[in-house]
């Protein structure tokens, strides 16, 4: 059964890209069937860490954005979609004017809506009112990006005074900044830096790896519990 994992949040700067780069390695390193499409055309970071997985979409055409859902059908695959910000009524409109939910749920794929937010004001803001309108409707799990700010206090405030009770919650602990921008700058996906020691264009030091690998590890612990969080019974790492 294939899932779509909507990788979203509608502020820009807070992590979505890294998220959806992270979720992409968690499905490798599991060996289970892996699809991304980069929707972040002004970054193009999914496809640049991941090429020979990855094809550009663009959400404005009808014609691009339905290969997420052909992709989905053609195989038993996970399909990862790195959203832009303020991509939500492209989004909307695209599954709206074509009823993708009831084709999902006709043919059996599951669709999921990973949105991830910093601990800022405008991100808590924009959160809860994208959680009140849609997660009735489609399964949401909010990640709190931890590399984006240590204070959620305005995030909790904000859900509260709305009324909103996320379905499911899950932190993206930050990884050391130095070993992140070495690691973009040698454009590694997380495998790679965590374990390639001979690279003629470069790898991190022994204990850049070590902070990489246990990085992984406690983010790959709270995507699983993500996806426990609405049955989605896909295996965790050993």
């Amino acid at each position: 059964m294939s899932t779509i994992h909507f990788i979203g949040g509608e502020k820009g700067g807070v992590g979505k890209s890294v998220f959806s780069r992270l979720l992409s390695q968690y499905f490798l390193d599991n060996n289970l069937l892996y699809a991304g499409f980069d929707a972040d055309q002004s970054h193009d970071t999914l496809t640049r860490f991941y090429p020979e997985f990855t094809q550009p979409v663009n959400l404005d055409k009808f014609e691009s954005a339905d290969r997420i859902v052909e992709t989905a059908l053609e195989n038993d695959v996970n399909v990862v979609v790195d959203l832009p910000a303020q991509s939500e009524r492209f989004l909307k409109h695209w599954m709206d004017a074509n009823d993708v939910g009831a084709l999902c749920e006709e043919t059996g794929v599951k669709c999921y809506f990973w949105y991830v937010v910093d601990d800022g004001m405008d991100s808590a803001r924009l959160a809860s009112a994208f959680l009140e309108r849609y997660q009735s409707e489609l399964p949401c799990v909010l990640v709190r990006n931890f590399g984006r700010g240590g204070d959620f206090t305005t995030l909790e405030n904000t859900l509260k005074k709305s009324g909103v009770t996320p379905q499911a919650e899950i932190a993206l602990n930050e990884l050391h900044d130095g070993t992140m921008r070495k690691i973009d700058r040698l454009s590694l996906n997380f495998w790679a830096a965590g374990n390639l020691t001979e690279r003629e264009e470069g790898v991190l030091s022994l204990m850049e790896r070590q902070r990489t690998r246990v990085w992984c590890k406690k983010s790959y612990a709270e995507i699983q519990k993500g996806l426990q969080a609405h049955d989605l019974n896909i295996t965790a790492p050993a």
